[in-house]
């Protein structure tokens, strides 16, 4: 018998050492406001596929060209722009994400994420931490969102835009993904503008639904779901809270995304939605998961946020179950929606 002597394979080339990759992730503030300026300037909507130099792009954004070298060089090393050898700046399929034209932007949910609110956040993260509560109370005097509707109204703008491109961006994922087929009727529990909703009564011309969301939420309802629009005429919109009713009656109900509250909140919801529907009722909940996910990094940091506004979590595969189960629902199965998303499928019992 021969042997074969194994090839030597070569070492992967050693990262950044530790305290390197420690005192960038300090910093990482720095990354976050650089984001944040970029979008706010719109300097990846000035920029075209021909590269450009600072002082080209600083006319076009009305900035100094010195500052704004700054920027995008801390951006490029980032993977956000890139700077070419003769000191042109180019789009990466990074930075073409921060254009408010890509159909994939995700601009508002980078300035989302960066609201001002965040920045007086961030610092009490121990004290969240500590307590296992909010922050936001103790530094506005309210709950995040009566204060974000009723006291940061543009703030307030910013998290209906990147809500409805996040959920514009998933809706026809989650379409793809729920077999509604047998069923009459679907309601979208805190849907927000009613994407998912609209989706799914396109796939199910037979179909009629309803959705519910907070009033200044509803208002800005999908225009296929507005009087007017192509879906009206199937759709009732329901001005409400979840947490404290549902008064909705569907053979299935669609919680995507909200159940990131207090356990509190998670269960009443959760048990207005089972009382309205009663047994024999499908619930589908979709939540972002913290385990077993490609998106760890953002979910994980989302995770923290939501401690520090409303005192909420994401979930893992087992808390989320357990939430759905002590509230007294079936889980039949779970399953992957895309990388980001997981549909737990519920039943109400008998």
């Amino acid at each position: 018998m021969t042997t074969t002597t194994p090839t030597p394979q070569t070492a992967a080339p050693a990262g950044p050492p530790p305290a390197m990759r420690l005192r960038e992730l300090v910093f990482g503030a720095a990354g976050a406001a650089a984001l944040r300026a970029a979008a706010r300037l719109k300097v990846a909507d000035a920029l075209g596929d021909t590269p450009l130099s600072a002082e080209a792009l600083a006319a076009a954004v009305r900035t100094e060209p010195k500052p704004l070298r700054r920027l995008l060089r801390a951006l490029a090393c980032r993977g956000v722009f890139t700077e070419r050898p003769d000191g042109t700046f180019a789009h990466t399929d990074m930075s073409r994400l921060l254009r408010e034209d890509d159909p994939h932007s995700l601009r508002d949910i980078a300035l989302w994420c960066t609201e001002p609110w965040t920045w007086d956040a961030w610092p009490l993260l121990d004290e969240a931490v500590r307590t296992g509560r909010n922050v936001v109370e103790g530094l506005y005097g309210k709950e995040f969102f009566p204060w974000l509707n009723e006291d940061a109204p543009e703030s307030a703008d910013v998290f209906n835009r990147a809500m409805t491109t996040s959920s514009t961006q998933s809706a026809l994922d989650v379409a793809a993904f729920l077999d509604l087929s047998g069923a009459s009727s679907v309601a979208d529990i805190g849907g927000g503008q009613g994407h998912v909703l609209a989706s799914l009564l396109e796939k199910y011309p037979a179909m009629t639904g309803a959705l519910l969301d907070l009033p200044r939420v509803v208002e800005n309802a999908d225009a296929r779901l507005r009087p007017g629009g192509a879906l009206a005429d199937r759709v009732r919109i329901v001005p409400g809270d979840c947490r404290e009713a549902v008064p909705v009656r569907a053979d299935v109900y669609v919680i995507k995304n909200i159940l990131e509250w207090d356990d509190d909140s998670t269960a009443r919801c959760l048990a207005n939605v089972i009382g309205a529907g009663g047994p024999g009722t499908r619930v589908v909940v979709i939540e972002n998961l913290v385990d077993d996910t490609p998106s760890m990094g953002f979910s994980t940091a989302m995770d923290l946020l939501l401690l520090l506004n409303v005192g909420g979590a994401k979930h893992t595969t087992q808390s989320m179950s357990s939430r759905l189960t002590e509230a007294g629902l079936v889980i039949d199965a779970v399953g992957a929606v895309n990388p980001y998303l997981h549909a737990f499928d519920c039943t109400v019992p008998a």
